[in-house]
């Protein structure tokens, strides 16, 4: 048994009685004499036999639980995007916490991740990704899995991610695009318009989800992880007629040159040489997504029915496109003009006033319209 120094912190090592491995434990204090009194401490109890509660977690390496949480938790429960991006999260998890014991992490070493994430130009909201995602992994291994008896992420405040009014595609934009994309391109931005899909549900439609008779569209392999069959319009219809008959009984909507599927890299690598040569500035391939929703705004779509078209959680997901345009606010405010008050109503008039009862207090004679 000794304390010894980590840095500026105090340090604890003692024998485990249950195993025989060596125990090692911050005090949390830079102060020695503290120190000294917290080890102390421990040793009694551990002569008592009541400071140990063996944990899985002091054997499994923060690596081992992100293997167990991508394979027992993440691959079944979500979609394949967000399962692949969680790969992704865990590779930059895995850098600095990979060979720490569960037990030897702690809130000040999440923080110090947090910090040298951003130093590192990660964004606000990829900051927040990885803290979820590492905060999950740790809530199922206290509640589920038992490995540990706290989460470190707890007590680590997010990232202010600041929203900014999402960008969106005007008519004349749009216009500008079409024309100096191939027709490939083309057919696929009409869609995303049209439609609201994100770029991986566009590129893994296939013939078999659309019903020509309904006019509908089913999507299965969606964040939500639900099933959805939605309208389409006839300028999606009209598209896909199109291309149906040009298929030759391919699978996929929109395949690529090999009538496979279109990769991701490639669709973005030909959407932004286009938006380029359209001289179109700060427009991601997501934001057509944003100008489905906006649109739907704009022309007077309540927001219950823009939430279910686009699928997203709850109204207050779209609430941001209602500020994209104040003049769909007016026929709301207009209602006010049906219910004006006569011209020859005196709303300036004075109450009446009290009147007074001789030896008693004043009272308020209460009239009744």
């Amino acid at each position: 048994m000794g304390l010894y120094k980590r840095g500026s912190v105090w340090w604890m090592s003692f024998m485990d009685p249950n195993t025989g491995k060596q125990v090692r434990r911050s005090t949390e204090t830079e102060d020695e004499e503290r120190a000294k009194r917290i080890f102390d401490k421990i040793k009694g109890q551990i002569a008592e036999g009541k400071w140990f509660e063996r944990l899985p977690g002091q054997d499994i390496k923060f690596r081992e639980l992100m293997q167990h949480y991508l394979q027992n938790h993440s691959s079944r429960n979500k979609a394949a995007s967000s399962h692949k991006r969680d790969k992704s999260i865990v590779k930059n998890l895995n850098a600095v916490f990979g060979d720490r014991y569960l037990t030897e992490i702690r809130s000040r070493d999440v923080a110090v991740y947090k910090g040298g994430r951003r130093e590192e130009g990660a964004s606000p909201r990829t900051v927040n990704y990885e803290l979820t995602l590492m905060g999950h992994a740790f809530n199922l291994a206290i509640k589920e899995w038992e490995w540990v008896k706290e989460n470190p992420v707890s007590r680590v405040s997010k990232e202010r991610v600041h929203n900014q009014i999402e960008r969106w595609l005007t008519g004349e934009e749009e216009k500008r695009l079409l024309q100096v994309s191939p027709k490939w391109l083309q057919d696929i931005i009409v869609f995303a318009i049209n439609t609201g899909f994100r770029q991986s549900e566009i590129l893994d439609l296939r013939w078999s989800q659309i019903d020509f008779e309904r006019r509908t569209v089913t999507i299965s392999e969606q964040k939500n992880r639900g099933v959805d069959t939605l309208p389409l319009n006839h300028t999606v219809m009209d598209l896909l007629k199109g291309r149906k008959a040009a298929s030759g009984g391919v699978d996929h909507v929109f395949p690529n040159n090999n009538l496979e599927r279109k990769k991701n890299r490639n669709l973005l690598k030909a959407f932004y040489t286009a938006i380029k040569k359209a001289k179109i500035v700060k427009f991601r391939f997501h934001d057509l997504r944003h100008t489905f929703a906006t649109r739907l705004v704009q022309s007077g779509v309540d927001l219950y029915a823009v939430q279910k078209l686009g699928r997203w959680k709850n109204t207050s997901m779209v609430m941001r496109y209602a500020h994209h345009y104040p003049e769909s606010l007016r026929p709301a405010i207009e209602v006010m003009d049906k219910g004006k008050v006569p011209d020859n109503t005196n709303l300036a008039q004075s109450p009446p006033k009290p009147q007074k009862r001789r030896g008693h207090a004043p009272y308020l004679r209460l009239v009744t319209p």
